[in-house]
């Protein structure tokens, strides 16, 4: 099934993700996912990249040792809407994420960006709450939703707004950077 959406989404550095976990426990939020996210974007020859698109797989391996899926994504040219991050996503699962590894290679697009992380993903009402651990980074927290839905995810988490930003991942890699002066590292290994 496919589906074709306005994502709206929000991100924040977090201190203490267990704290963050309990906080969103407390509020009734459900966790439905436990595991490694591991993105894989193409691109042919930067033209992606030029108009500020994204075509992005992405692979769900659950921490219980369950079946591995994907979902084979694009994304449009990023905006902001009010106090959001905002893309029109086109997205569709699939069962067999290795077949579209070697596919997309054949018809001339190449891995432009390698993004490992381990992740714990929750529903509260109509937000997803993503806590997100990389190799070698701050973690962090996406709320997507809708406004409504964001806030009163954000509301729960015990984080103050403020923290909660309309910014992609450079953003927080290049304030990690800055503040701990060490290079961060997104990939469990080199491109």
């Amino acid at each position: 099934m496919s589906a074709a959406h306005d994502e709206l989404e929000v991100k924040a550095r977090v201190e203490d993700p267990d704290a963050l976990a309990r906080a969103l426990l407390r509020a009734g939020a459900e966790r439905v996912f436990q595991g490694e996210m591991i993105d894989r974007r193409f691109d042919r020859k930067g033209r992606l990249e030029q108009k500020d698109e994204v075509l992005r797989l992405r692979l769900y391996r659950p921490a219980d040792g369950g079946a591995v899926w994907g979902e084979l994504g694009w994304k449009g040219p990023k905006s902001t809407r009010g106090d959001y991050r905002h893309r029109v996503e086109w997205q569709t699962r699939v069962t067999d994420p290795e077949a579209v590894l070697s596919i997309l290679p054949r018809l001339g697009f190449d891995v432009s960006i390698r993004i490992d992380r381990r992740i714990e993903q929750w529903r509260l009402g109509g937000a997803v709450v993503r806590i997100e651990w990389y190799p070698e980074m701050d973690v962090l927290v996406e709320v997507e939703g809708e406004p409504e839905d964001i806030e009163r995810a954000i509301g729960a988490t015990g984080l103050p707004r403020t923290a909660f930003l309309a910014e992609s991942l450079p953003h927080f890699v290049r304030a990690y950077e800055r503040r701990t002066k060490r290079r961060a590292r997104l990939a469990a290994e080199p491109a």
